[in-house]
């Protein structure tokens, strides 16, 4: 079942990673997820190297972290991938 929630969770972040990065990223859904999923992992990290990973209530920064890599991740790939596609 961690097999299915990573690959919820990292669909989810990397949808709200796009939705933050201003334009157009046209990459396919299957990269997007993989991308959240390493998001979601290096924001773990993160979050855990600043001791904010567990907190009472909802982890708002460990949900930043996660976001902000996807994010800058899927800006990175993107225009790797209009190259290599164009």
């Amino acid at each position: 079942m961690s097999f299915l929630w990573a690959i919820i969770a990292g669909l989810i972040i990397g949808l709200l990673a796009k939705l933050v990065l201003p334009g157009r990223q046209p990459i396919p859904l299957w990269l997007t997820v993989l991308l959240g999923i390493v998001g979601a992992v290096g924001g773990n990290a993160l979050a855990t190297a600043f001791g904010v990973r567990d907190t009472g209530g909802i982890d708002w920064i460990r949900h930043v972290f996660q976001i902000g890599i996807a994010a800058a991740l899927i800006s990175v790939v993107t225009p790797l991938w209009g190259r290599r596609h164009a």
